[in-house]
């Protein structure tokens, strides 16, 4: 089968689509054929090394790269229930160190990692939910508000701000968009009852709207301590990129989110996107041979949604 693969780091011509062998199916897992795959700013990371920079993933000979994935069941392995050959489903891979992920024909993952997809969503539709999908909803979780707070969310149009502002409606929060001036109506058609624009002084901006400030924020945009002093006195602070959470002035609760696949909360997110409550947003598509195409589109920057790779 082909897949995509990285044996030296750099620029977007370092990815090489090569002939590997089908991964075996083990007990507890699942192979799913691939349809759509996404691509996403991980993924450039892991091409240029900077994760093994980091001490986040050891240097190997080979990399595999891509995290979401929406296909068909090929195969089950022992132990595995609720997932026959054929069954439509998305999943989520989350580990660093493998020599292939999601860019590939046929990727094997845990059962615990998959989900049935959502019925009314193409597979590259859906293959865009996984990894920024349960990003924002871990995020929320760690964020620890409750119904009726006030949640501040940077990068609003972006793929895991865009989930983050539906999920926090749909728990009954109200949101602050942080976006660029021609997003103001998306961002508010996604729930926000509040828009700032990400060139505005946050602090003051934000405060001018809600006296006080928010009662917490997911920094989806990486913006870091302009963006925690829009939040009040002893609120909540979620960094979603790796490193990026500020200090914790006045008393702020910080944490950064480290996603981690959970299948059975992907159903629910798959089921809120049947119902409407989750927008899913395709960029553009690729061949899986242009993948280096996708990443150059990608780094462009510009993007609302995701970019998806169809083997």
């Amino acid at each position: 089968m082909r897949a995509v693969v990285v044996r030296s780091f750099g620029g977007s011509e370092v990815l090489r689509t090569e002939e590997v062998p089908v991964p075996p199916t083990g007990a507890g897992q699942v192979r799913i054929r691939v349809e759509a795959a996404g691509v996403n700013p991980v993924d450039a990371a892991v091409r240029t090394g900077a994760l093994v920079e980091a001490g986040l993933a050891e240097r190997r000979a080979v990399h595999g790269l891509g995290w979401d994935v929406a296909g068909v069941v090929e195969e089950i392995g022992a132990g595995v229930d609720g997932f026959v050959p054929g069954d439509r489903v998305i999943g989520l891979a989350d580990r660093l160190d493998l020599p292939l992920g999601a860019y590939a024909e046929q990727i094997v993952l845990d059962a615990g990692a998959v989900a049935p997809a959502p019925t009314r969503a193409t597979a590259a539709q859906a293959a865009t939910l996984p990894l920024n999908g349960l990003t924002a909803d871990q995020a929320l979780d760690l964020a620890g508000l409750v119904e009726g707070q006030i949640l501040l969310v940077t990068g609003a149009a972006g793929g895991v701000g865009g989930y983050a502002v539906e999920l926090a409606v749909a728990r009954g929060l109200r949101v602050v968009a942080v976006a660029g001036v021609d997003d103001e109506e998306l961002v508010r058609g996604f729930g926000a009852e509040f828009f700032v624009p990400r060139d505005a002084e946050l602090g003051s901006a934000v405060r001018e709207l809600v006296p006080g400030g928010a009662h917490g924020a997911v920094d989806a945009a990486a913006v870091g301590t302009a963006a925690l002093t829009a939040v009040r006195n002893g609120g909540s602070f979620v960094a979603v990129l790796g490193g990026a959470a500020p200090v914790p002035l006045r008393g702020t609760r910080v944490g950064n989110v480290w996603i981690r696949a959970d299948g059975s909360r992907l159903a629910e997110l798959a089921g809120l996107a049947d119902d409407g409550r989750l927008t899913l947003r395709v960029a553009g598509t690729f061949p899986l041979a242009q993948a280096a195409a996708a990443h150059e589109r990608l780094a462009a920057g510009g993007l609302r949604g995701r970019l998806v790779l169809l083997p």
